[in-house]
């Protein structure tokens, strides 16, 4: 008597569809329907394209136009029955620099700036994503350190790549810094690393 044939395998499961999202609003949609919440770091909202995860584990499309990075409390919308989506900050570990003096926090903006670090900025008080060797340099130069983790809302500019200057060009910060003049960096903040005997 011939054996019964073995079952046949089953189909294996069918993958969920990302949710495509193509379009941005800055207000919230209209009639409070549910929404799906996308908490992104400061980093990942300057990009415009690409599958991201909701908080409650939706796979999400962005196909947005290029432009202006994302900001915490933006919608984005896909097709028809689709739910919304609220852009959020996820909280990210941060340095907060103060210093006794105000020029002494003025000093240290200016050499992040050199660095192009992305920097939040408070009234006395800045806020820079953590970085031990900078929290290093920072220290040595008296400054009040803590790190915290919260959302990172950095000034535009440091992360906008095609940003307009005055004189009508366009300028992207993928340049050699070679072509530069920085001033003098006696504590070595600027590139990373302190000389040897450098004052605070």
């Amino acid at each position: 008597m011939p054996e019964p044939e073995p079952p046949a395998p089953e189909p294996p499961a069918a993958q969920p569809v990302a949710t495509l999202l193509s379009r941005r609003q800055a207000g919230p949609p209209s009639g409070d329907p549910p929404f799906v919440r996308l908490a992104l770091s400061a980093d990942d909202r300057t990009r415009l394209r690409g599958h991201r995860q909701s908080l409650c584990g939706r796979d999400l499309l962005l196909q947005l136009e290029r432009g202006e990075p994302l900001r915490p409390g933006e919608w984005l919308f896909g097709e028809a029955g689709d739910p919304p989506v609220r852009v959020e900050a996820a909280p990210e570990s941060l340095l907060l620099v103060r210093a006794a003096e105000p020029l002494a926090l003025l000093q240290a903006a200016y050499h992040l700036g050199n660095r192009h670090v992305a920097l939040e900025l408070r009234p006395g008080e800045l806020r820079l994503l953590w970085d031990p060797v900078l929290a290093h340099l920072l220290q040595h130069r008296g400054l009040q350190l803590e790190q915290r983790e919260e959302a990172f809302l950095p000034e535009p500019g440091a992360y906008v790549k095609g940003h307009h200057h005055a004189g009508g060009h366009d300028h992207d910060h993928n340049h050699d810094h070679g072509q530069h003049t920085h001033p003098a960096d006696p504590a070595g903040l600027r590139h990373g690393h302190a000389r040897p005997g450098a004052p605070p």
